[in-house]
């Protein structure tokens, strides 16, 4: 071939080895291209440090409209990867995308489809196949304590006792004379009319419980696990999941109940086991210590730390230091034991059922700050509900708490959704396009400590421990992971504080350097450390 033919073929290539080189997308999105972006094939090598162990929970119908009916989806997911990318999310919780009557979506109709508000079954295959692609994990809503009252099944049930799926559901008519407790376990009323009979269904009448005592029931909701992880989806966040076999107050507590919640749980996870025996389960087991463990013993991977969120947020609002890591070590070794090793903790700070973290620090930015450096400091898979790198506000009624995301200052762009008013928008300063151009907003805090978490594998998996402080507004636990040890520091108040840092027995490990920083001021000196207002430093041997 001659050297005139082979020019066009070495301009081509390095046009594309050009290409290649440049295709990263940049480390922070930024809101023009968060609105027109479309989804990339990887991730940005700024990106691969580690994992962050960080998961970000989507309130669907409110995330991003890809179709401008108003109403988030799951294409509009798809389009914002880049963003949740930008953030450092390693996970996404999808609330229920199944679908339901109601617009929450936790009475599900149809187990195996995806509620047409939201797309299509090949939509979210995209959205998984995207997200893969960034390294980024899917976890869905997985209700199965009860159905909606428009399932086929609750219907076929309702026709009287010929119906196959009669015992799918517990009917009144089927339970012994003064067998019917009305103490239901959620404060409701248990006991629904139809017809001539009763059903029972703890937290609304629109959500019939399922009887798991039939053996037809249990092998079914293992059935629809394996099909989603079949399809492509990388675990549960399993709702309810202490109320299998807990419908009344006088009950929930007995070692019968709990014994039968955990021995479905094993049955649950060994079905998805023969599907995929790295699928993450994280349960919704909204009480203590010992009633968690027996879920993690050859179960659920994770329990949602309800305890955990209280503290972080009354720490931050307090300025007062707490003792956080020696609770947590405590609470993280009883827990060890009772899974054999394999428990992580799942820390967050709000969800979908909780007044926002703006609106429990009162409004205060410095202390929804504090509470983020708390939250992604702690060892295990950090939760985020959407919106909270924001700051945005809400409390109850539950419509108020699930309000739509503010992507642009004004609410127009193209991907702001609008089902529902929102009350607690503002003047637009709360949104990304505004705090994706200051460095100082929330939003690129969170990006700042997330990407801690990337950097430092003691900071996002290992053991917390308790430090001692000579100072009361100065929070400090070391967080370890095989021969990593770190120093971490919070100045919970609004003045500069020092600690002394010291080496004891206790203490054995000199500390010598701040590694990271929320604020340059930041300096260690002489074994003392000063930390300016609202400050995080990570210290290093």
């Amino acid at each position: 071939m001659s050297k005139l033919r082979l020019l066009p073929v070495i301009v081509v290539v390095m046009i594309l080895w050009l290409s290649a080189c440049s295709s990263a997308p940049p480390a922070e999105t930024t809101a023009s291209q968060i609105a027109t972006s479309s989804p990339q094939s990887s991730p940005s090598p700024q990106e691969a440090i580690g994992p962050s162990n960080v998961y970000y929970e989507i309130f669907v119908r409110s995330f991003a409209d890809s179709n401008g009916d108003g109403i988030g989806d799951l294409n509009g997911i798809t389009r914002q990867l880049d963003y949740l990318q930008s953030l450092g999310i390693e996970g996404i919780w999808l609330t229920p995308i199944q679908p339901s009557p109601s617009y929450h979506g936790y009475d599900v109709s149809d187990y195996y489809g995806i509620n047409p508000d939201f797309g299509t079954l090949d939509d979210f295959k995209t959205l998984i196949t995207e997200a893969h692609n960034r390294d980024i994990r899917i976890i869905m809503d997985l209700v199965i304590n009860h159905t909606s009252t428009e399932h086929p099944w609750f219907i076929d049930s309702a026709q009287g006792k010929d119906s196959p799926y009669r015992d799918w559901y517990t009917w009144a008519s089927h339970r012994e004379k003064g067998a019917t407790p009305t103490d239901g376990a959620t404060g409701q009323e248990p006991w629904h009319p139809k017809g001539d009979d009763k059903y029972l269904g703890i937290f609304w009448s629109g959500m019939p419980d399922l009887n798991f005592d039939n053996a037809d029931v249990r092998s079914e909701m293992i059935k629809i696990g394996q099909y989603w992880l079949k399809f492509g989806v990388d675990g549960f966040r399993l709702d309810a999941a202490k109320h299998i076999f807990g419908d009344f107050k006088s009950t929930i507590a007995s070692k019968t109940v709990q014994n039968k919640n955990q021995v479905w749980w094993q049955e649950f996870r060994h079905g998805l086991n023969e599907v995929n025996p790295e699928a993450y389960l994280v349960g919704e087991v909204w009480d203590g210590a010992a009633v968690i463990a027996p879920y993690l013993d050859n179960a659920l991977d994770s329990a949602f730390n309800f305890d955990l969120a209280g503290t972080l947020l009354s720490t931050a609002s307090s300025e007062k230091a707490t003792s956080i890591a020696f609770t947590l070590s405590r609470v993280h070794e009883f827990f060890g034991k009772s899974s054999n090793g394999q428990f992580i903790d799942a820390p967050f700070l709000s969800n979908h059922d909780q007044t926002r973290v703006m609106s429990a620090v009162k409004g205060n930015v410095n202390h929804a700050k504090t509470a983020a450096a708390l939250l992604l400091t702690m060892p295990g898979k950090a939760f985020i509900y959407y919106g909270e790198e924001l700051g945005m506000s809400g409390i109850k009624p539950d419509e108020r708490l699930r309000e739509p995301f503010p992507w642009s200052r004004d609410g127009g762009s193209i991907m702001e959704t609008t089902w529902e008013p929102s009350m607690y928008r503002g003047d637009g300063e709360v949104s990304v396009q505004a705090e994706d151009e200051s460095p100082d907003s929330l939003l690129n805090r969170y990006r700042q400590l997330i990407s801690w978490r990337k950097q430092e594998v003691a900071l996002r998996s290992g053991k917390i421990a308790t430090y001692d402080s000579d100072n009361g507004s100065v929070l400090t636990y070391i967080r370890s992971a095989d021969e990593q040890q770190l120093l971490v520091a919070h100045n919970l108040s609004g003045t500069s504080q020092s600690l002394t840092l010291s080496e004891t027995d206790a203490q054995p490990i000199a500390f010598t350097k701040v590694a990271l920083t929320t604020d340059n001021g930041a300096q260690l000196s002489e074994h003392i450390l000063q930390l300016p207002p609202y400050t995080t430093a990570i210290l290093k041997p």
